[in-house]
């Protein structure tokens, strides 16, 4: 594989003949564990064939005179193309923070659609919503942990995954 294909997650090679795309299907859903912080669903019309979502955050606070509110989540939109025999996949990370309090109010958000490999993790500490001081959040993210698991189930298949960064999924 290519140093581009190892940085942006194109995957293992696929091994041997190429499967039913139903069967494809089958292994990418089986990639869910109970334990697993990620959850691989289908997807409806607009979004994709399959998702692998990963919510990263979803936590409130209070600040001196304020709430708070962080939200953050990524996820791996996927679409089987059956004549090519490839899961095509688009990365889609988003979050958005508020805080409510005197004098002011403050809405932030941001969105990212293409390919992404990253490490992240943060922790906070600060009133909780019930008033006691305590942890907010505390997350550890990797894209691979995500991926990986999803393009090995695809190259098991003999189907190849094609990471999109740019046009259509």
């Amino acid at each position: 594989m290519s140093f581009l294909g190892k940085l942006f997650g194109q995957g293992p090679s696929p091994v041997g003949p190429p499967q039913p795309a139903a069967t494809v299907r089958a292994a990418i859903l089986a990639v869910n564990r109970p334990m697993a912080p990620f959850q691989v669903r289908p997807g409806n019309a607009d979004e994709a064939e399959l998702v692998a979502e990963w919510k990263l955050v979803d936590a409130g606070w209070y600040e001196i005179f304020a709430k708070a509110h962080l939200e953050k989540a990524f996820k791996v939109l996927m679409r089987l193309d059956e004549a090519a025999h490839e899961v095509r996949s688009v990365d889609q990370e988003w979050s958005v923070e508020w805080r409510a309090g005197i004098p002011q109010m403050s809405l932030a958000a941001s969105i990212f659609r293409g390919q992404q490999t990253s490490i992240e993790f943060g922790k906070a500490y600060g009133f909780t919503e019930k008033l006691t001081l305590g942890e907010i959040y505390n997350y550890r993210f990797t894209t691979k942990e995500l991926k990986e698991p999803l393009q090995k189930a695809v190259a098991a298949h003999g189907w190849r995954w094609r990471p999109v960064a740019f046009g259509k999924l």
